[in-house]
């Protein structure tokens, strides 16, 4: 158990920090498993422009790397392409 007032408060911060993360990871996990489950061309090319957010979003912040984030679009943007 932490002894310092600081660390004690870096532990309450981390907590909060991951319960935030872990949420918006989850999130857009949901969000991509909708869009590659959805099969109308027109709906999927919609939602990709908000999931293609989300996912920048993880990226930038860390949750996810860099290169996953490209991974995901990229094979997110050829799945909406073929459904055209």
């Amino acid at each position: 158990m932490a002894n310092h007032k600081s660390a004690l408060k870096r532990i309450r911060s981390n907590n909060k920090k991951r319960l935030r993360n872990k949420l918006q990871h989850k999130t857009a996990r949901n969000a991509v498993r909708d869009l590659r489950n959805e099969t109308d061309a027109s709906k999927a090319a919609e939602m990709l422009t908000s999931v293609i957010a989300k996912i920048d979003k993880l990226a930038k912040k860390n949750i996810i790397h860099k290169n996953k984030a490209a991974n995901l679009k990229s094979k997110l943007t050829k799945r909406v392409a073929a459904l055209a």
